[in-house]
């Protein structure tokens, strides 16, 4: 029948703000990341400014049963590679059309299967509506800058894109 759930987070450790909390944030995404592997239930990460610490929770907790998504990543090459070695995928949004963003040298070394479009309405908002409201529909701005930066088409983007998020979640296509 139905899963009464499709996922567990959005969880992980926010260090933007305070990082005085980290102690119990960690016990608190530990705990998270067993309810995931317990439910067979991927887990959506926040990781903001917390890469490192976020992976060493993931990495202790990895058994073979943990899958999820590092939502809104924005970190360096190499610890994408690590998140999808552990067999996660990169959550990619607005950021990835900022002028400054580090994203597009990143994602153009990491394989198309392991990224997942997403918004985070209301933030983040994708040029050229950056500063304003986000919207669901503006997912397809960033569908056009990552087809801009891997040299494929905007529907061959969102074709791969929706099969990762379907496998992901366990969804039939």
């Amino acid at each position: 029948g139905e899963r009464a759930w499709a996922g567990v987070g959005e969880t992980g450790i926010d260090l933007y703000w305070d990082k005085s909390t980290l102690d119990i944030q960690k016990i608190s995404f530990a705990r998270q990341i067993e309810w995931a592997k317990d439910l067979q239930l991927p887990v959506i990460i926040h990781s903001r400014e917390s890469n490192e610490e976020c992976l060493e929770l993931v990495s202790a907790g990895q058994d073979g049963r943990l899958r999820g998504i590092f939502h809104c990543f924005s970190g360096t090459l190499e610890q994408a590679m690590r998140m999808i070695d552990l067999g996660f995928m990169l959550g990619i949004g607005g950021t990835l059309t900022y002028s400054k963003s580090t994203l597009p040298e990143v994602l153009r070394e990491v394989p198309l299967e392991s990224i997942v479009l997403e918004t985070d309405a209301p933030y983040l908002s994708p040029v050229p509506h950056r500063g304003k409201r986000n919207e669901s529909a503006y997912v397809a701005l960033v569908a056009e800058k990552l087809a801009e930066v891997k040299a494929l088409t905007t529907e061959e983007i969102a074709r791969a894109t929706t099969r990762n998020a379907l496998r992901m979640f366990g969804v039939e296509a």
